[in-house]
């Protein structure tokens, strides 16, 4: 039975699912993996929770998930909003860390005007448009395939995660993580730049940073080996 140290625990960013994971984690046999669905995504989507909800309240429901699986101290792999959820729990829950892996995140997330209303009108073009930005510049073909094969999430998710994401800050708190972090970037990812896991890379006392070539902010996606190989190493 793989133990705490192969056991990884992935949280997905807005509007997706735990289906976004399955390239990577067709990559790493011979670990645990457990694929979580937020409320009102993938397998949740006919239990959406609150109209509202924040980092905060994601991470308290991934801290209840992870008690009812029972799991103990497993890694966190998070990706966008997946990665605020991921230090939001290391921050107010750290005994339940053992390790974080944050994909395409950073410390504050702020999110253009223009996205949040797309997101909150549910326009189809705007949320297209919102992937295509989402992917780097030469992989446009994949980031349209995404966008078609992506599990619909509740109606107002979209706009929920994104505004979760825009309230994120924990820029004044991010020193006071002790668990061993992988940070993973994309070298093109012009949502989440690679300077906001450099940031991370400078506060964080146990943390080192992969930044992938010829992907965007959906690294797992784009390129799964080279993130998988980044976290085989890490783990080790």
């Amino acid at each position: 039975m793989p133990t705490a140290r192969e056991t990884l625990v992935f949280v997905h960013g807005s509007g997706d699912s735990a289906q976004v994971w399955g390239p990577l984690i067709a990559l790493l046999p011979g670990y645990a993996c457990v694929a979580l669905d937020l409320p009102g995504h993938g397998a949740l989507v006919a239990e959406p929770g609150p109209t509202e909800m924040g980092v905060a309240e994601y991470a308290t429901f991934v801290r209840a998930e992870l008690a009812r699986r029972g799991l103990t101290a497993p890694t966190v792999v998070g990706h966008s909003l997946g990665g605020a959820v991921a230090l939001r729990l290391a921050l107010d829950a750290p005994e339940v860390v053992g390790r974080l892996i944050l994909v395409g995140s950073g410390a504050r997330l702020r999110v253009a005007l223009s996205y949040l209303e797309a997101a909150r009108v549910d326009d189809p073009q705007g949320q297209a448009a919102i992937t295509r930005v989402a992917f780097a510049e030469e992989h446009a073909a994949q980031a349209d395939a995404w966008q078609a094969e992506r599990q619909p999430a509740a109606p107002g998710m979209l706009y929920r995660d994104l505004a979760a994401c825009d309230r994120f800050d924990v820029l004044a708190e991010v020193g006071r993580i002790s668990a061993p972090t992988l940070l993973i970037v994309g070298a093109g990812d012009r949502m989440t730049p690679p300077k906001y896991s450099e940031y991370l890379r400078a506060q964080l006392p146990n943390s080192a940073l992969a930044i992938i070539a010829d992907a965007g902010h959906y690294a797992q996606l784009e390129q799964p080996r080279a993130v998988a190989d980044a976290i085989r190493q890490f783990i080790g």
